[in-house]
This record gives structure tokens, C-alpha cells and sequence, in this order.
């Protein structure tokens, strides 16, 4: 297994009440987790304070987006630093949600990444192809482009994970094989190398995301550049602790 911490992010979406959140968020500190892992919770954007103060320190939160400026007439936005005043280090951005539901072009998801890592919040960057692309074999051109404008506004990947979820297994109950999704992932980590840096290839962590559930997280983490998981659905459910100790 290479050095890079393992890292498990649940994204809550926009599921949960303070019942339902309080009864996950005791699970989870109750909870032996792997030492070895980093977790993160997306929890919606009004429950993140509620969420921070209640879950234990050891698990980080993050915010499920945001905008590109500090404040304005941006009516229904949050911005970096209102999550930072909620004690929040982290923010998802460009989810395939927010890319094919909500119109987010890469150039505005760019924006966003910037504007986060100016401000001290850490990012969870996600990439994925519709199915459509994955059968025309346009998926590597796809992520590819998606990841360029991401790193364009990254100076230092310290604070960066990046996400592959391949739209067609997100919430679909189909999984990437192993072998399909450490093939992107190995692809990535080359486009890393050949126009970033090899230190940052050889650093960054790269998740997958799509479907995963305490099933299949324990073959997919084995595979040598899966370096953790973006969890949707099952990060809502006590599985989640078993896909946190996928590699226990």
C-alpha cells in the first residue's frame, strides 16, 4: 500500500433531519474507525454547524458547495468563509449533481476551487463521465479535461483530494469494477505526473465514488491507486463504519 492516508468522504446529500443526523452522528463516535483513515462528512449546508458540534473531533466536515466570491447578492449561496466560521475545513465541489442537475460549468467549478484553497478551506474535487461518454471511449478525455481545470486554480494539493465518480454508478446501485476504476485512477495519476508534478502525482489521493457499500469498498480499496472513497447512500446507513475499516 503507498503512503497516501486513506480517505473516506460521505456525502449526505440532502437527506437527514436533527433526529435522523443525531442518530448517525452517535454511531459514528461510538464507533471503532480505523486510526489509519482520514473521514470527512458532507452534511447540508444547515446542519453544518448542528453537525460540527456534535460529531467527534476526529472526524472532519465539510460543506457540499459553495461559491466563488467571499459575500454579495448571491441569493441561496454560502461562501468559504461563512463555512470556516462554522469550524468547517472542508467543501465538496463539482459533484456530477452539481455539474448535470444544476448546470455548473468547469470553468465555474475552477472558479470555486480557487477561491476555497485561497481561503484555507480544503476541497474535495470530483471528476466522472456520463455513460454515454464511458460507451463513445471518451472517458479518459472526459476526467482528463474535468482535472485540468481543477488544477489550473491549484497551487498546493496539500489541501486537495480528488474524486473520480463515474456519473453511471452514482446512486445507481452499479459499481465500477475494480479494474475499471483503478484503471481511471491509474490514468489520472499518469496525467498528474506528466503535467503537474511526480511529486504530486505520488501524493495526491484519489477516491472513488459510485455505489459503494460495505460489499465492495474492501476490494476496491485493495486496489494500489484507490486511496479511499466518496460514499453517498451507504455514508447514511452503520455500513459506513465498515467502509471506513475497508482496509482495517
Amino acid at each position: 500500500m503507498s503512503s497516501r492516508k486513506f480517505f473516506v468522504g460521505g456525502n449526505w446529500k440532502m437527506n437527514g433531519d436533527k433526529e435522523t443526523l443525531g442518530e448517525l452522528i452517535m454511531t459514528l463516535n461510538t464507533a471503532s474507525l480505523n486510526d489509519e483513515a482520514e473521514v470527512v462528512c458532507g452534511a447540508p449546508s444547515i446542519y453544518l454547524d448542528y453537525v460540527r458540534s456534535k460529531l467527534d473531533q476526529r472526524i472532519g466536515v465539510a460543506a457540499q458547495n459553495c461559491y466563488k466570491v467571499p459575500k454579495g447578492a448571491f441569493t441561496g449561496e454560502i461562501s468559504p468563509a461563512m463555512i470556516k466560521d462554522c469550524g468547517i475545513d472542508w467543501v465538496i465541489l463539482g459533484h456530477s449533481e452539481r455539474r448535470h442537475v444544476f448546470g455548473e460549468s468547469d470553468e465555474l467549478i475552477g472558479q470555486k476551487v480557487a477561491h476555497c484553497l485561497e481561503n484555507d478551506l480544503c476541497v474535495i474535487a470530483c471528476i466522472g463521465e456520463k455513460l454515454e461518454e464511458r460507451e463513445a471511449g471518451t472517458t479518459e478525455d472526459v476526467v482528463f479535461e474535468q482535472t485540468k481545470v481543477i488544477a489550473d486554480n491549484v497551487k498546493d494539493w496539500a489541501h486537495v483530494v480528488l474524486a473520480y465518480e463515474p456519473v453511471w454508478a452514482i446512486g445507481t446501485g452499479k459499481t465500477a469494477t475494480p479494474d475499471q476504476a483503478q484503471e481511471v485512477h491509474e490514468k489520472l495519476r499518469e496525467w498528474l505526473r506528466e503535467n503537474v508534478s511526480d511529486a504530486v502525482a505520488g501524493s495526491v489521493r484519489i477516491i472513488y465514488g459510485g455505489s459503494v457499500t460495505g460489499g465492495n469498498c474492501k476490494e476496491l480499496a485493495a486496489q494500489a491507486d484507490i486511496d479511499g472513497f466518496l460514499v453517498g447512500g451507504a455514508s447514511l446507513k452503520p455500513e459506513f463504519v465498515d467502509i471506513i475499516n475497508a482496509r482495517s
